[in-house]
């Protein structure tokens, strides 16, 4: 007997569920080795944004917004914020030995960042999946973030800390996004690309392209965005959570 998701789930729902996947990996190999992980949420969001050309190319399913949203809470909440944990607990010296006040603010920092996220993700799938715009960072925006941060060598710990805990409100503002133009996530992907692939290249320069173009877009993004003039309603956009 098959499984019930066969002739129900498409190809989009499939590279849905790898990211998924990719984030557990991520949340596993942190431990162990924190460029690798921060490399794999990269390679998360790069699928985030897969499956949704690969929705409009060959269309979507009932249960794409629902896969979509459950897996970014793997790759673009926990990961992220075992990644933020495992750099600032590492950065202090924390020892796990007896409960402290710092163990309790950073482990309690990184909670309030994946129940900030999961909200998000829960108002994104209810409210804002059909418009153009979105209230709040976007998950996959905040964990590209840290990733390419820890990924450009920025691992002081009181720091990233900081942004954790900046993004625990800022995915849950009312600020608003735009959806990305397609040509602009595709100029996003291909320098995602790249810091996956080689992060280390010339200093470390695609990992901090990477971060640049994602604070500038965080930043600037909501009062001005360089691609509104272009949008229209048969503009092919690309959104994410």
């Amino acid at each position: 007997m098959l499984p019930r998701f066969v002739g129900r789930l498409g190809v989009a729902d499939a590279v849905t569920i790898a990211n998924a996947a990719l984030g557990f990996v991520a949340v596993v190999v942190a431990t162990v080795d924190i460029d690798l992980a921060a490399r794999l949420i990269l390679l998360a969001a790069i699928a985030d944004g897969l499956d949704g050309i690969l929705a409009r190319r060959y269309g979507g399913t009932d249960a794409g917004p629902y896969l979509d949203s459950l897996a970014d809470v793997a790759s673009f909440a926990v990961a992220p914020a075992v990644l933020s944990f495992v750099v600032v607990t590492e950065g202090l010296g924390i020892d796990f030995g007896a409960i402290t006040a710092d163990l309790l603010l950073v482990t309690g920092v990184c909670a309030l960042f994946v129940a900030m996220a999961v909200t998000r993700l829960g108002m994104y799938t209810a409210y804002d999946i059909s418009g153009s715009y979105t209230e709040g960072v976007q998950t996959t925006l905040a964990a590209t973030i840290l990733g390419a941060a820890i990924l450009a060598g920025e691992t002081r710990p009181w720091l990233v800390l900081a942004v954790t805990g900046a993004f625990c409100y800022l995915m849950v503002s009312r600020i608003q996004y735009p959806d990305l133009l397609a040509r602009d996530a595709a100029i996003m992907g291909i320098v995602h690309a790249l810091a996956i692939l080689v992060p280390n290249f010339a200093g470390r320069t695609f990992p901090y392209a990477l971060l640049t173009l994602g604070l500038a877009y965080m930043t600037l993004s909501p009062w001005l965005y360089w691609g509104e003039r272009e949008r229209s309603p048969s503009v092919d956009v690309h959104g994410n959570a």
